[in-house]
């Protein structure tokens, strides 16, 4: 008997993640069943093509690294056909039973195997590729046995059925008489079933008895459970990465107050009070401070030890240093476990900070405050410096940062001019409170750009292909080993690139509902996911008509947030009044009216607006700077935009150079 309990919980899992997440990646499956139904034909006169034909989409289900047992059969089709041929007849003689028949097929296939010409090592046709057999022939009674996925399931769903290495015969039993008891449960469950039927599509299995979606389920169970061992694991192991510090060493640095600071010392008491091994959130909740200063405190830590020894540093795949390793190997923080990221203090510096008097280092901070940008030698940034260089009212500022708190994706759209790139990275600094740039990546999409810039790739290197990984991809590991820290990943002229494209299977992932969901790549079949503490701000022209419209998939996960020309705001009048220029007084009255007009133009709008950047970052102004910019900046945008209408061209241009002869 199952445990229902265990079942129930993973049930909800599945179901929560049945649309979103599972039915893309394994949709093949009753893709692959349909197709094998529609093609099979056993008296087929070209026996050997209509059986490769009939396997094609099965995928890895038949075909896995070095295991090939749809090539091998195939290969024996075509030369063995009446043999194939009636392997196939009296597996599907249900007749018999039913390790029999799978146990004649792996025999005949042995013979066969010694009668081919062509060397092979082996056949591969095992249970599980036999059974593979079955379910695609008949997918209302049979299911794929796997031995480990079985396993796993019977265990993790407590249910009383045995399966052992080796026993093959009573594992195939028990497997199909486990998925029977599931295929019950899962029947009871009309919402799941539901899910499924609003999923298929012509090309799929309708699966009436829901075969296909208890063997799905089980792959489910077993996929999670090994991610979750996964995340267990320490590294980086030893043979990837060591400092090569001995005990005698670290004894050194400890008691070199430039290396081990106060600071320092404190969170190494702490972690050698929590037993060694923690994360930055257990020890903030534990000992005071926040989670931040473990975090930062320790890399630059870190940081003093390599400039003080000249020792290597670990070296991420995808680019970057992983400079906590000097000091931890880590894991990823289980299930219920505070944090997302485990450190565990080196075996040789544990041996060297118990050699050192630390009783006079404070175990318990006074109280928790927040690292200061000075403790961390950055220049802090509030809200009214962004307000005093970026021209925006308080109120729209406020409104900006609850729009990006609330999404985590922003599109910054308006004119030419109103100063979204240079508002980016202000508005990632105001909220960070620090001119902090290790925290923000700045990129610009163009025509060319693609998924492999952006996420991973394959690149020549020397004489073959390596996969390289993309700044999103770098960035977004960076970011999720500091939880506790917000970081700003820009992307300047975003309409520019084609963005489905460039996205991929991150359309989801970005969305502030599915940041921290892992899917599989398929580059590198492994988990990723998107952390909940990077936010994407975008800009977008709205005066550049030659590009394509945003796609809407990608625009639902976005707000956007329009930028307006800050003539009238509080901080450039009082720009204006530091330059005192009657000239610049007058010509920017002129571009207000100039704005008027465009924005009441049905043909263009205020997204064509002039913006005040044109006018901006400077201290003192000249007739000729003026000129220019009404010359080579101005004047040719209104050209565009009234290319048609020569008369409201030519008024504005005298209008305009007018200024500069009064």
């Amino acid at each position: 008997m199952i445990d229902e309990v265990r079942f129930t919980e993973w049930l909800e899992r599945y179901k929560q993640q049945f649309v979103s997440y599972q039915w893309e990646r394994e949709k093949y499956k009753w893709e692959a069943v349909k197709h094998f139904q529609d093609s099979w034909e056993v008296n087929a006169p070209d026996f050997a093509s209509m059986l490769e034909r009939a396997l094609s989409l099965t995928g890895n289900l038949l075909d896995v690294s070095n295991h090939y047992p749809r090539g091998m059969i195939v290969a024996f089709a075509k030369a063995f056909s009446e043999d194939v041929r009636s392997m196939f007849l009296a597996l599907f003689d249900e007749r018999g039973d039913l390790f029999d028949r799978v146990d004649a097929f792996k025999r005949s296939a042995g013979v066969l195997l010694d009668r081919y010409e062509d060397e092979a090592p082996n056949h591969y046709q095992t249970e599980n590729a036999i059974t593979t057999y079955l379910w695609l022939r008949f997918p209302d009674r049979y299911y794929i046995y796997k031995y480990g996925i079985a396993r796993t399931v019977a265990e993790e769903l407590g249910a009383d059925y045995q399966i052992k290495q080796g026993a093959y015969a009573s594992n195939v039993r028990n497997h199909f008489a486990l998925y029977n008891e599931v295929r019950t449960l899962l029947t009871a469950d009309g919402q799941l079933e539901a899910m499924l039927g609003s999923q298929l599509t012509p090309e799929c299995h309708r699966d009436p008895n829901l075969n296909t979606l208890t063997m799905d389920f089980g792959f489910f169970i077993s996929d999670q459970l090994k991610a979750e061992r996964e995340a267990q694991h320490w590294f980086p192991k030893a043979s990837q990465y060591h400092p090569g510090l001995s005990v005698a060493d670290w004894e050194a640095l400890v008691r070199n107050p430039d290396v081990f600071t106060v600071q320092a010392l404190q969170v190494m008491k702490r972690l050698l009070d929590a037993g060694g091994e923690a994360s930055c959130a257990a020890l903030a909740s534990k000992y005071g401070e926040t989670a931040a200063f473990y975090n930062v405190m320790s890399q630059a830590l870190a940081r003093r030890v390599i400039d003080k020894t000249n020792i290597p540093v670990s070296q991420r795949e995808e680019g970057g240093q992983r400079l906590w390793a000097v000091l931890y190997t880590g894991r990823n923080a289980k299930k219920g476990e505070a944090g997302t990221f485990v450190y565990r203090v080196r075996d040789e510096l544990v041996e060297a900070l118990e050699r050192v008097d630390l009783s006079g280092v404070d175990l318990y901070a006074p109280a928790i405050t927040q690292p200061s940008p000075e403790s961390l030698c950055l220049v802090q940034y509030t809200s009214d410096d962004f307000l005093r260089e970026v021209y925006m009212s308080p109120e729209r500022y406020k409104a900006l940062v609850g729009v990006l708190h609330n999404k985590k994706n922003l599109i910054l759209q308006g004119a030419p001019g109103v100063g979204k790139t240079y508002a980016s990275k202000r508005l990632a600094w105001s909220i960070m409170g620090a001119k902090d740039d290790e925290r923000v990546e700045f990129i610009q999409f163009h025509q060319n750009y693609s998924y492999e810039d952006f996420m991973m790739g394959y690149r020549p290197t020397g004489d073959g292909f390596s996969l390289q990984y993309g700044v999103f991809y770098r960035f977004c590991k960076k970011s999720a080993e500091a939880p506790e820290q917000d970081f700003f990943f820009i992307i300047d002229e975003i309409n520019r690139g084609n963005m489905s494209k460039i996205f991929g299977e991150l359309l989801m992932l970005i969305e502030r509902d599915y940041r921290d969901t892992s899917i599989t790549l398929a580059y590198n079949d492994l988990p990723f996911s998107v952390p909940q503490n990077l936010y994407i701000i975008g800009m977008m022209n709205t005066a550049d008509r030659s590009l394509a419209m945003i796609d809407y998939a990608l625009r639902r996960r976005f707000s956007f947030f329009e930028m307006e020309p800050g003539f009238h705001t509080k901080g450039f009048n009082l720009y204006r009044q530091h330059l005192a220029n009657p000239t610049l007084d007058v010509l920017i009255d002129k571009v207000v009216e100039l704005n008027d007009e465009i924005a009441s133009d049905p043909t263009l709008g205020k997204g064509f607006r002039i913006g005040h950047s044109y006018f901006s970052g400077v201290s003192e102004v000249s007739d000729e700077w003026l000129q220019a910019i009404v010359e080579y900046d101005i004047l040719p945008m209104l050209s565009e935009y009234w290319f048609d209408d020569p008369n409201r061209l030519t008024k504005w241009k005298n209008t305009l150079n007018g200024i500069f002869q009064l």
